[in-house]
């Protein structure tokens, strides 16, 4: 959960001050399972992962099993001195990018993540586009996020993508593949902000009042694992907040040392109140909308 932002949407609270991170034996636990379940995709999260001292050593190792690997960026790590070759990094690993970039207007950006972010988010953005990322037929994938600003729900992803291409390249000159649109977890430290401001209930009814019962299918739960940093497995990252078993509520925690691949097969998804904001509206999943 360690990270150099404290982004005010996070819903894992993370921060400078976290100390949280998974140990070499979990991350050979990782690769193990990665193996027995012939896993093709690995997505690092945190906090900002990049900080993590094993890294690179989970990197290289899932890259040479032929893993693809997703590295969630603040951007803005990219601009820290002591991860000066990080970009090369990724580009020579060829590890695709999710950054978060909650909008292209500089006062938005700022207000939501910290002064100064929007101008370093761009900076390592121009960086990234250098090396190849978000060119066409580089093989080097650059996707950005967007979040509401506030507790609503993301506008239509489609549009939004364009108008975020447009704008970027034109001010900036800056290119990239896809946008995903995600809403705001009503948990953790964006969860926290809405009580003190006593509009959560107000949220979790306008995703509840907003649930498409045609977003079901494409659920990120169905098919992706969460696992902190401990090691514990859970149906999906919001459920890790919120330590939600994987499966369901009432069973103990399941550890990925102990983990049987046919404990996965068709099995129970522990949901709750939370679950609407993927099923809200366009959809919301690790990878945009669902719609």
């Amino acid at each position: 959960y360690l990270c150099n932002l404290s982004c005010v949407h996070c819903h894992v609270s993370a921060g400078p001050k976290r100390t949280e991170m998974m140990s070499r034996e979990t991350i050979d636990q990782v690769l193990a399972l990665a193996d027995a379940a012939n896993i093709h995709t690995l997505d690092l999260t945190g906090g900002a992962p990049e900080m993590h001292a094993d890294f690179r050593y989970l990197v290289r190792a899932a890259r040479d099993r032929g893993i693809e690997v997703i590295d969630r960026c603040n951007l803005t790590i990219l601009e820290e001195r002591e991860y000066a070759d990080l970009a090369e990094f990724l580009a020579a690993q060829q590890v695709n990018i999710v950054a978060s970039l909650p909008c292209y207007l500089e006062e938005n950006v700022d207000k939501q993540r910290g002064k100064g972010v929007f101008k370093d988010s761009l900076s390592a953005l121009q960086r990234l586009n250098r090396l190849g990322y978000g060119q066409p037929d580089s093989g080097l994938e650059l996707n950005l996020v967007f979040n509401p600003q506030d507790a609503v729900l993301p506008p239509n992803q489609q549009q939004l993508e364009l108008a975020y291409k447009q704008h970027l390249q034109q001010h900036y000159g800056i290119v990239f593949n896809r946008l995903f649109a995600i809403a705001n977890m009503p948990i953790q430290r964006f969860g926290s902000t809405l009580v003190s401001q006593s509009r959560f209930d107000e949220y979790l009814n306008l995703l509840k009042h907003s649930f498409r019962a045609s977003n079901l299918d494409n659920l990120m739960c169905l098919n992706t694992l969460s696992i902190d940093w401990q090691g514990y497995v859970y149906d999906c990252d919001f459920n890790q907040m919120l330590d939600l078993p994987l499966g369901a509520v009432a069973k103990p925690k399941h550890h990925i040392s102990e983990l049987l691949l046919e404990q996965l097969q068709d099995a129970p998804i522990a949901t709750a109140a939370h679950c609407y904001g993927c099923t809200a509206g366009q959809g919301s999943s690790c990878g945009g909308a669902l719609a």
